[in-house]
């Protein structure tokens, strides 16, 4: 049995029973969800826990992060919430399809190194952001059908029943850690509302999970370019959503475990288990940062953990159903408050007065729009955009001149920091065309033309030395600027003089 599940599993020495039992966990932490955002999407509960199957099981085997785990989301259901609306489960299924060829795509082009773009601060708002909304949503667990706060009796028993299992979770490992303690949890909580009779919220109470084996069949939409106009942008959205949320969760899995994921193949992966996904009725989705929080927290770090997980899902909609909806949604409301707790970067709150502003308003902007926005995807590209014009200006400043007068009376500048768009204007300023003598020499030793619009400035500078009869020299341009020099030749005219040393304006180049 042993030799069977190596195959699964790159690590060695893996700890069978503690990746066994973390699954049987997650199994059971992926139904409320997974059930969850399938009637967020419009669809029915058993097209999320086909989902959480098929994406479970396929990362599983083939990600890039052994320990993380994939099912549906929040994410992806808001995506899709429209197409379901008004062109049915089929029509999603299909988009399911064309979304996991995106992102297979996307791996196989090695797209994943674009995480390297994600500032550190736009990943503690996100970890934040999406800590909160976890908390937030087990607040509808002390809610009637009707919305109404909970009162009286029956607040009281759910909440005895949810810190009972928050304190289960978190004082268990401080005695012993020979089974996972958030899997104790909720048995024991199980336990206490089956034999006292308490009369509480149950799983069953949200939907049935009863089923069987995810039925295959291709999305019954037609193969036209209508179809494909269609559902492309909701693929494209998802696949991007999908993508964002699945490699950030690698990073912090990353961080937690001190271990390094493959984000490129875990983009294959995750596309294959989408394509599958949609063949097998199910709604897609991406990697789940709170299950395998869940997951990395009870010591699971081997595939093994991710297939029991998927496969004792499956077994649970096919023949422990009745059983399984009589769990109190209490354990599992406890748990999920735990998992943002442990989530949440609170390190992130004591460095505000050590952080430069422009991080902290990052930070801040990227949680408030995963929490108000619910928009995971939306959240991060702000924060990288944010962050790239913070940098943009920062180094907008940056740049210097220092000038002297050899014993020739030639006027030197020696250009400190990057030409680019956004240090153009400064860099403009800092030459006296007029009044400079006959003979300039701009030493780039310390600098480089970074874009056009830093070609564009040298062009305009000859040209203004020019027209006044004066002779400019650029010296020490790295290989990367004279290329990008002699390659604008062909667009526009740039009017370099010389270089004695590296020969610029040669036509020869």
């Amino acid at each position: 049995m042993k030799k069977i599940f190596s195959l699964f599993d790159l690590r060695q020495n893996v700890d069978y029973k503690t990746e066994v039992l973390s699954g049987l966990t997650v199994a059971l932490a992926l139904i409320p969800e997974a059930i969850a955002f399938a009637l967020i999407a419009g669809l029915s509960p058993l097209t999320g826990l086909y989902a959480a199957f098929v994406m479970g099981l396929v990362t599983s085997i083939l990600g890039g992060r052994p320990g993380m785990i994939s099912g549906a989301t929040g994410a992806v259901a808001i995506v899709i919430v429209s197409l379901a609306v008004s062109h049915g489960p089929e029509y999603v299924f299909a988009t399911v399809i064309l979304a996991g060829v995106l992102q297979v795509l996307a791996g196989v082009l090695k797209l994943g190194k674009l995480m390297r773009l994600v500032p550190h601060p736009v990943i503690f708002g996100f970890v934040n952001g999406l800590a909160i909304i976890i908390f937030m949503s087990q607040l509808a667990q002390f809610k009637d059908p009707a919305g109404n706060w909970l009162t009286g009796q029956s607040l009281y028993i759910i909440l005895g029943l949810v810190l009972l299992t928050m304190l289960i979770i978190w004082g268990l490992p401080k005695i012993t850690k020979a089974v996972p303690s958030s899997l104790t949890a909720i048995l024991v909580v199980f336990g206490i509302v089956a034999y006292f009779g308490i009369d509480t919220k149950t799983v069953g109470d949200i939907a049935s999970i009863k089923g069987g084996f995810p039925p295959f069949h291709f999305p019954a939409v037609p193969f036209t370019l209508e179809s494909i106009i269609l559902i492309f942008p909701y693929a494209a959205i998802m696949a991007g959503v999908g993508l964002i949320e699945s490699l950030l969760t690698l990073n912090i899995i990353d961080e937690i475990t001190e271990t390094r994921g493959r984000g490129n193949k875990e983009a294959v992966a995750q596309g294959t288990a989408n394509i599958l996904s949609g063949m097998f009725s199910g709604m897609g989705g991406c990697a789940m940062i709170g299950q395998s929080l869940i997951n990395i927290s009870s010591g699971a770090r081997a595939r093994l953990s991710g297939i029991v997980a998927a496969v004792m899902l499956l077994v649970f909609i096919m023949f422990g159903a009745g059983l399984i909806e009589k769990m109190p949604m209490a354990a599992l409301t406890g748990l999920m408050i735990m998992v943002a707790i442990g989530t949440f970067e609170w390190a992130s709150l004591r460095t505000f007065n050590r952080m430069p502003k422009s991080d902290i308003l990052v930070m801040v902007m990227v949680t408030l729009v995963t929490v108000f926005l619910h928009n995971l995807a939306l959240a991060v590209i702000i924060g990288v955009i944010i962050s790239a014009l913070f940098f943009a200006w920062d180094n907008a400043k940056r740049i210097r001149a220092r000038k002297h007068t050899d014993e020739k009376g030639v006027k030197h500048y020696e250009i400190y920091g990057p030409l680019f768009f956004g240090s153009v204007t400064v860099f403009n300023e800092k030459f006296d065309v007029l009044n400079d003598p006959d003979e300039v020499v701009i030493d780039f030793r310390e600098s480089r033309v970074a874009d056009m619009s830093g070609i564009e400035a040298l062009n305009k500078l000859t040209e203004r030395y020019l027209k006044v009869g004066k002779k400019l020299h650029l010296k020490h341009l790295s290989p990367d600027c004279r290329r990008l020099l002699h390659n604008a030749n062909q667009i526009i005219e740039v009017n370099i003089i010389e270089d004695p040393q590296y020969k610029v304006a040669d036509n020869k180049i």
